[in-house]
């Protein structure tokens, strides 16, 4: 049974993800707040990443860095500390959770680690600028990592669209913005964390063992297609 480190596994696509987990694998979950589910696979820290020491794991098969921000402002109205509050939230705490886990996860024949992203990367979209300066960070970061850590840990990023978490809930409020959510993509739907949580499972699994240095769109078409 493999061990999963997962931060911030306790809420949105980070609890979706240690839910998926659970019947196979054993998990490690550390965040700030408590998940909810409890279960015999399921181990928990309380920590906060950018300011506590990271517990020591001594084995470990993977890890999932799921921390995020959704700070929209236009850019005038984004202060200096906006963008150094998102960077260190999406950046510099995977960096420092990598960092606390290479030599755990080089000890597995078949380690992975997961990173998030965003389509906001790929698309100039008003209000974006500090989220999206921090995830194309953190798509540089995923390649560079996946070169640095090869042959021995594969590293990959997921970039979702707006997902049904309590993050982007606010752009779900209501029936309007649904319908426009919906509207706005090729596939004429937004993602469920669940979906989200499929494909952090896929890349951590033995059938992506030949994926690495990769960053997925998960999009509902939004990126690519102009219908």
């Amino acid at each position: 049974m493999k061990k999963i480190i997962i931060i911030g596994g306790s809420k949105g696509i980070g609890k979706a993800i240690t839910e998926s987990l659970l019947t196979t694998h054993q998990v490690i979950n550390i965040s700030r707040s408590t998940p909810e589910v409890q279960h015999e696979n399921l181990t928990h820290y309380t920590c906060d990443v950018l300011v506590d020491e990271l517990p020591e794991i001594d084995q470990a098969d993977g890890l999932i860095y799921c921390p995020g921000s959704i700070n929209l402002k236009p850019f005038n109205r984004l202060s200096i500390d906006d963008f150094k509050t998102d960077f260190e939230i999406n950046v510099i705490g995977a960096v420092k959770s990598i960092q606390a886990y290479t030599k755990t996860l080089s000890q597995s024949d078949s380690a992975s680690i997961v990173l998030f992203s965003t389509v906001a990367t790929k698309l100039g979209m008003p209000f974006h600028a500090s989220v999206a300066t921090a995830k194309s960070a953190v798509e540089g970061l995923t390649k560079s990592v996946a070169a640095d850590l090869a042959p021995k840990i594969r590293v990959n990023a997921i970039a979702p669209t707006i997902t049904d978490t309590e993050l982007a809930a606010k752009f779900l409020r209501n029936e309007r913005m649904i319908e426009s959510t919906i509207q706005r993509h090729p596939l004429k739907k937004y993602l469920e964390p669940s979906e989200v949580a499929a494909m952090a499972n896929y890349l951590l699994s033995d059938v992506s063992k030949s994926i690495s240095g990769q960053i997925f769109n998960l999009d509902c078409g939004i990126v690519s297609l102009k219908l």
